[in-house]
Parts: structure tokens; sequence; C-alpha cells
């Protein structure tokens, strides 16, 4: 068996796309359960963020897995399983480990080197477990993506160069404001986005920051704890939502929500010679993109940001997160090829054992009147030239199966001693670390 990666992100699919197979965190559990009960799946992991679906899942074959995978995707999605194909991509076996090293590092965010995807692969993880999906292999497999992003962010600078999705919406609304310093802002949704949303604008200087949330409790402990920083903050019900946004100068809706939160009929009656900028990093959308046809309203919205920051990049920084998520992708292929090869020695040596008794049988029915200490002493002298035998080709074995030519020998060995046939192969070669996919 071997994990299985199959994703669509935004570099693979347009926004329209990406709404229809987000997968809200409500409606994880349920996904994940339903990959399990397919027939090829053992273990699942699913990463769903503002620009990426990912599932990382331990497969019984590829193909099948594949199909497994599409098809409960396409269905949660609404959608026929063939119209996926065309915006999915797939990793398997070792390249599989190399892109999620790679996500956990910043490199494949639409801001190249944002922080925040480690956190999301963490509650990703998290999720997984909750939902009893996750095996020894995949809990191996995120244990060291994780460890890969810290190293990134501490050998680094590569965090600061790209910040986060939620920052450069900022960065926009300021540029388009011409500063936020100042100026009063709303905030939809008190979640994760939404609390960095009010640490941006704090940062930046902002005024007065109102919250609004479906749960009014989250949305007021979010105020309170922008007051207890410094910046004038109250929760306020999202039945009001369209008074609200008269009273603002920027909006920010981040709520997950299935359905549109902002019309445009809550924006259209405010004055045309009052600027608002309207950040919508919802997915789905928040926000009813005809507002971005209003006089006086600047969206800035996923999409812009991709066209924005489809050739962002942090130079330096971003050869050096390369080279980590090689290093590392060498250390884990060198670990699971030893692991793998474990079985094989350990067969070898029960093989020896099981000849060395049948053996010490013989002796004892062909000279049954031996004395017991000469018996035993040449029990173990038997032992003694077995293990010697056995040791430099089983200790040599486990060396050269950190390789990527490792399978070979544990090959040779399960043929040349008839050992068990279905003792798992290596993992396939990833092209970072040998020059060609698997």
């Amino acid at each position: 068996m071997s994990v299985l990666a199959v994703g669509i992100s935004h570099r693979t699919a347009d926004l329209r796309v990406l709404e229809r197979v987000t997968v809200p965190a409500e409606e994880a559990g349920k996904v994940l359960d339903e990959l399990l009960r397919r027939d090829a799946v053992t273990e699942a992991v699913l990463i769903s963020t503002c620009n990426r679906v990912e599932v990382y899942a331990v497969v019984e074959a590829f193909h099948a897995g594949l199909a497994d995978i599409v098809n409960v995707l396409a269905r949660h999605a609404g959608v026929d399983a063939g119209a996926l194909y065309e915006h999915i991509y797939v990793h398997y076996a070792a390249a599989a480990a190399e892109h999620l090293f790679t996500v956990a590092a910043g490199l494949d965010s639409m801001v190249v080197g944002e922080s925040q995807i480690l956190g999301q692969v963490r509650a990703a993880y998290n999720a997984a477990r909750a939902a009893g999906t996750v095996g020894r292999a995949l809990h191996e497999l995120i244990q060291q993506a994780l460890r890969v992003g810290k190293r990134v962010q501490a050998e680094t600078g590569l965090d600061q160069v790209g910040r986060s999705v939620m920052s450069e919406a900022l960065a926009d609304a300021d540029a388009a404001l011409g500063g936020l310093a100042g100026r009063r802002a709303l905030i939809v949704g008190a979640g994760a986005m939404g609390g960095l949303a009010a640490a941006a604008l704090r940062r930046a200087g902002i005024g007065h920051v109102a919250i609004a949330n479906r749960t009014e409790a989250n949305g007021a402990r979010l105020a309170a704890s922008l007051a207890e920083q410094g910046v004038p903050a109250t929760a306020v019900g999202v039945t009001g939502l369209r008074a609200e946004i008269d009273k603002v100068d920027v909006l920010v809706s981040c709520t997950g929500s299935t359905g549109l939160v902002i019309t445009d009929g809550m924006v259209a009656a405010r004055p045309a010679d009052r600027p608002l900028v309207v950040c919508d990093l919802g997915l789905p959308r928040d926000v009813d993109p005809a507002i971005a046809g209003l006089a006086g309203v600047t969206l800035v919205d996923l999409a812009s940001l991709q066209r924005r920051l489809d050739d962002s990049a942090g130079g330096p920084d971003t050869r050096g997160a390369g080279a980590i998520v090689a290093d590392e992708l060498r250390a884990y292929l060198a670990t699971q090829r030893s692991a793998e090869v474990t079985p094989t020695v350990t067969a070898l040596r029960r093989r020896a054992a099981e000849v060395v008794d049948a053996e010490m049988l013989r002796l004892n029915s062909k000279l049954p009147a031996l004395d017991r200490e000469v018996r035993e002493e040449l029990a173990r002298t038997v032992r003694r030239v077995v293990d010697k035998l056995l040791h430099t080709p089983t200790v040599r074995v486990k060396e050269l199966a950190s390789g990527p030519a490792g399978a070979s020998y544990a090959d040779a060995l399960r043929e040349l001693f008839q050992l068990d046939p279905d003792v798992p192969s290596v993992i396939t070669r990833a092209s970072q670390v040998d020059g060609e996919t698997g």
C-alpha cells in the first residue's frame, strides 16, 4: 500500500470550481468517513482551505484509490466525476510525500511562504484523528510534514516574505483607501480567518472594528480581545449587517458559509462618494460579485488576489525552503525504506530459526541417548553459526535499503530464501530526490 494525494487548487481550477469542491469544517468528518468506506482506501486526511482541497489517502491500488477519492469529492460537490478529472492533480507514493512537504513549507500557496497553511495541515490531521481515519502511515507522513514546515519557518525568512492571503487582501484595501489608519472596519465571521483579519487591522492602525458573527458570544470574545489591545471594537448581530455596512470603510467577510452573506442590496444604498473596500475571503464566496459594479465599491476576492499573486516568489528564501524540503524528503524516504525491509529481515531470521529447530529435532530422533548437556551445547553452537552467517547480510540489507535501489536487495533476499512474497516493496521514488517521478 502507498500514499495517494489527489487535489484541486488555485493552480488547477478557477474559483467557481473551488467553491463547489471545498469542504466546510463541519462536513469534513462525513467526507472522511465516506472515504474510509471505499474498498481501496484504508487511511485518509482531508485538507480544505481557501485555495485548495486535497485528500491524502493510503490506498490498496493506485487506479482504484484514485477513482474512489474522485467519486467521493464529486458526490460531495454535486458534479460529475468526469468533470473533476479536468482540474485535479495526482501524486503517488514518494511524490505524494514530496508534494505535502512542499505544501507545508508554504511553497505551493497562493501567497508563497504564507505560514497559515502549517496550522491548516495540523487542523486537518487532528480532524482525521478525531474521525478515526489516520493510521500509522499518514501519522508518520503528516508529522514529518509539520516538522518540515516548522524548519522552513525557523531557518528561512520565507514566512515573512509571504505573510498571508488576509494580509495581502488588506494591503489591497490599504492601497485603495489611501491608508487604513483611523478608519472603520466590519469583520463578518469570528473564526480563525476573522482573528487574522482583526490582528492585521490592528497592526494597520484601524480606528474602530465591528465584529458580526452567527454565534454572538464568539464575536463578543474577539471584540473584547481587540479592545484589550487598544482597538475600539464592538460585537454586532448579523441581522443588522446593512446598517453596519453604511458606517464602515472596509468590510472583511470570511464566514465559511455555503450561501451569500453580503448581497448587492446591502451595499447599494451607500453614497457613491464614500469609498468602500470589500474583502471576500470566504470559500465558497460570501459576497455577491455584483457589488463590484457599484459606484465607489472595490471588491477584493480570492480570484483577484490570485491574478495579482500568481508570479509571487521568495527568491533566496524560496530556494532555501526548497533545499529543506529535499533534505527532509530524503531522510523520510530512507526511514520508510529501512522500515519496509524489516519484515524481510524478520522473515529471514524466522526461517533460519525454523531450520535450526528442525535439524535439532532430526538429531534428537537419530541420537536419542545423546547427553543433555552435549545436546544443548550443539544447539547453541548451531544457532551461533547461523546468527553469524546472517549478521552481515541482514545489517547490510538495512543499510542498502535506505538508498533508492533498496527494494532490489530485499527482493533478492525474498527470492533466494523463498520468503513471504507479499512483503510490501519500497515506495516509489520522488522526482526531487532521484530525478524521476513515481
